[in-house]
């Protein structure tokens, strides 16, 4: 098995490989030597082994007037288009040596961009804040190397090597260090479906890394059934979750990656080398609803994008672009998804042009499902980048916000939520010249089919992603009623911890119904043989809430009237 990038290999000593099947030669520059050329392997392999310690700056010289940062360098200097640097994966001392990690039905996670909380140390000072509460998992948006120092995380081009803007690696394995120090777990955000438009060189010598014929909305997709391109990702999910000590990784846009033998290969690897000491957990964004690969021994849970769109409906009565597929009905198809876990299980999407979506998830458990209110797309894909505390009434969005905390589902909430932030998240690049053109106009034409933006002038007002402005405007604050909020979510998180935690394992359904245009009753037998129940109403008229039995866990607003939530539980 080859393994990509600069490993150590001795005292003073680095093995150098890359995989180059399109090109005769690869040399090695290290800085301030003369070029060493690498030896072919086989396969398109090239590789050599010379005396090189941590803190080398080297690079592949790939054609005569063209030299290139190794795609798998664990640390990189001077941008994405400088040095690669040789990083000793140990020479961090841990502080925190016994951390086993939490089992998955403990997670209350919170998802964070790390740049806009001043990079990893600024996160970790971050942390008690959200233990105090009650969060028992961050999650860090993509760190991977991209062009520049401001990026959503998306436009990574080298997955192994953490953002210089944000901080060092031992910077980054400090920020895990803490969160265990907290009992918090930390998991990550990778992107294995394409690379971004700035500093990704693989083309050159390594075309063969993209499958022409299948093609995703960034470009070629990543050709995952060859093995060196397999080998690169899946080491990457090893290297975070086993150097860094992660907990957990969420994958990104995994329907883009198009190969599901790829996929349960990865899980089974991560799981066979890493599970057996440790709760590792595997979580996908996947807009296919697959539920075959939430089976047991696969993927622990997935991003559930239908919760979201069917509540966003019911809170905003916003229809426009993929919230069309939740128009009609929105209270039935958030009951189904309360229920069986998925919406959409096989029925036509309008909003994928007729195409079907999804398979059958009522077997599945509660827990194979995040939940949430908003992330980062559902508020940084608007063209102004507003939350749901300028959008919906904010009874409602409270009312909202219990559902989110006290269902079986796993909940996610964004940064900033627990203050009631009304700061903007916005798309962000720091992109220059035609590029930097490209993506304004590009940003700009995407909501030309809107109505609020289908003139040029509207546009303009569309934030410039590249404006240093656009990413400081998007750092959250606490909103006006920023103490209210806290104190909601620091009793909900509790009331979940206590009442709720403890008896996820085993939990099924027992059937949810709309019980109103925006109101809904949901039922679960959880592990104990404890009945939850759970009553939501989000519209303008009274509904007709079934009587509470057992124990009042939370109650807002007259049972039934609008913006009312009741949540209780029955020990009999």
């Amino acid at each position: 098995m080859k393994e990509w990038g600069a490993k150590l290999v001795g005292a003073g000593r680095t093995r150098f490989r890359i995989w180059a099947p399109n090109i005769p030669a690869v040399a090695l520059e290290i800085e301030g030597r003369e070029k060493i050329p690498l030896q072919p392997e086989g396969d398109g392999w090239f590789s050599v082994e010379t005396v090189a310690g941590p803190g080398t700056r080297y690079r592949f010289r790939v054609r005569h007037d063209l030299s290139v940062p190794d795609p798998a360098a664990r640390c990189q200097s001077d941008g994405v288009h400088g040095w690669s640097v040789v990083a000793p994966p140990q020479a961090y001392r841990w502080r925190v040596e016994d951390w086993r990690g939490r089992p998955w039905e403990e997670a209350i996670i919170q998802e964070v961009h790390p740049g806009l909380l001043g990079g990893f140390n600024g996160v970790a000072e971050h942390l008690p804040a959200l233990a105090e509460i009650g969060v028992t998992a961050i999650e860090l948006m993509p760190i991977s190397a991209f062009s520049g120092t401001r990026n959503w995380g998306y436009d990574g081009v080298l997955p192994y090597a953490p953002a210089e803007s944000y901080g060092t690696p031992d910077d980054l394995k400090a920020l895990v260090d803490r969160a265990h120090e907290l009992g918090l777990m930390i998991m990550l955000d990778v992107v294995y479906n394409h690379f971004g438009p700035d500093g990704n060189y693989l083309g050159t010598y390594a075309g063969d890394f993209f499958d022409p014929h299948i093609h995703t909305p960034w470009g070629a997709a990543v050709a995952v059934d060859r093995e060196p391109v397999a080998r690169f990702f899946i080491d990457n999910a090893l290297m975070w979750l086993d150097e860094y000590r992660f907990d957990g990784l969420r994958f990104d846009a995994v329907q883009a990656i198009a190969n599901n033998d790829f996929l349960d290969r990865m899980a089974a690897e991560i799981r066979s080398r890493l599970g057996q000491d440790r709760f590792i957990h595997l979580v996908l964004e996947n807009e296919n609803n697959d539920a075959e690969r939430l089976e047991p021994g696969k993927y622990d849970a997935q991003w559930n994008d239908d919760f979201h769109s069917a509540l966003h409906v019911l809170l905003t009565g916003e229809t426009s672009s993929y919230y069309g597929d939740f128009a009609d009905r929105p209270a039935e198809r958030l009951a189904r998804c309360l229920a069986e876990g998925f919406t959409y299980q096989g029925e036509v999407s309008h909003h994928l042009d007729g195409r079907t979506r999804g398979n059958p998830s009522g077997h599945l458990p509660p827990t194979a499902f995040v939940s949430f209110l908003q992330n980062h797309d559902q508020i940084g894909n608007r063209a102004m980048g507003e939350r749901l505390t300028v959008l919906a009434d904010r009874d409602n969005l409270r009312a909202a916000t219990v559902l989110l905390c006290l269902c079986p589902q796993i909940p996610l909430f964004f940064m900033g939520d627990e203050a009631g932030s009304h700061t903007p998240f916005l798309f962000f690049t720091d992109f220059h010249d035609e590029l930097a053109d490209a993506v304004r106009r590009g940003r700009r034409r995407e909501f030309a089919k809107f109505a609020a933006y289908s003139d040029e002038e509207a546009r303009k007002r569309i934030p410039d992603p590249n404006a240093p402005g656009t990413f400081a405007a998007s750092r959250p604050e606490p909103g006006p009623d920023a103490d209210e909020w806290w104190a909601l979510y620091t009793k909900l998180l509790r009331i979940r911890r206590m009442e709720i935690v403890p008896r996820l394992r085993g939990a099924r359904s027992l059937g949810a119904e709309a019980i109103g245009d925006a109101a809904v009753v949901a039922r679960w037998r959880l592990g104990d043989g404890a009945k939850l129940v759970m009553a939501l109403n989000l519209g303008d008229r009274q509904a007709g809430f079934p009587a509470p039995r057992g124990v009042t866990l939370f109650a807002e607003g007259e049972a039934g009237a609008p913006a009312s939530v009741a949540v209780w539980l029955d020990k009999e």
